[in-house]
């Protein structure tokens, strides 16, 4: 199927460079499932909608809507130009194709700084110069992970949730980290939803669940869920953190 889909974005291509030259940097929409991307307004966006552009929509195996007729186009008059996969400077992995949390790059996450630490799954950060839709100054909550609570109002301190918090403090407080995204910017809360990665290429969310700081976090769909359901999985063989009580 991706490779049927793959070949129909080099058709539209194709069409692109004859019909609309200029025009591979224009924003589509498509779907957290859909297989095809849309114009703002597609009744289709009811559910999602994420921005992409244009040429990466084409490139990535996206079909155009028949409903809303979006342009059929990717590349200028003198050819393919390339251009970044996400769209104003945000790097989501699920557009991307990912399936492993290693194969992310760097080079292409928004760089921020932790300043504030709330729990073992959740901090702020500093965003220089956010690109649209972030703010200087933001809560993240890590995506994929969910560790003991130890803040909420109703509810008591609960079993390893120090151990959790403090070794989230410990890697992250004052320390520079890069952002990448999923499928959902933000949850109900307006918290940005992020996987964090630390310089040296590691993603934060994974180590939590993978040296038994925290549960993955499976009620919601994300990229990664098939990694993370194998990392808890280990954690609990080896009794890792949070499962070392564990019978």
């Amino acid at each position: 199927m991706n490779r049927i889909r793959f070949m129909l974005g080099m058709v539209f291509m194709l069409v692109g460079v004859l019909l609309f030259p200029g025009a591979e940097d224009a924003t589509v929409y498509v779907t957290n499932s859909g297989q095809k991307y849309h114009n703002d307004g597609c009744s289709s966006l009811a559910r999602s909608k994420i921005a992409v552009t244009l040429g990466d929509a084409v490139r990535s195996g996206y079909e155009p809507c028949s409903v809303c007729k979006p342009p059929v186009f990717v590349a200028g008059t003198g050819g393919a130009t390339p251009v970044s996969a996400q769209p104003e400077g945000l790097y989501r992995v699920n557009t991307a194709h990912l399936t492993k949390t290693t194969e992310a790059a760097l080079s292409r996450m928004v760089k921020a700084e932790v300043v504030g630490h709330v729990d073992g799954d959740t901090v702020r950060v500093r965003i220089p110069n956010p690109p649209k839709d972030l703010g200087t100054v933001e809560t993240i909550r890590m995506i994929g992970v969910d560790t003991p609570e130890t803040v909420h109002p109703k509810r008591p301190v609960e079993y390893f949730g120090i151990e959790a918090s403090n070794f989230t403090k410990e890697r992250l407080l004052n320390r520079q980290v890069y952002l990448a995204f999923d499928w959902d910017l933000r949850d109900r809360y307006g918290r940005l939803l992020a996987y964090i990665y630390t310089e040296d290429g590691q993603c934060f969310n994974a180590s939590l669940v993978r040296e038994g700081y925290g549960h993955a976090y499976i009620s919601y769909a994300f990229q990664f869920i098939e990694e993370f359901k194998n990392l808890e999985a280990d954690a609990k063989n080896k009794k890792r953190g949070l499962w070392s009580n564990i019978e």
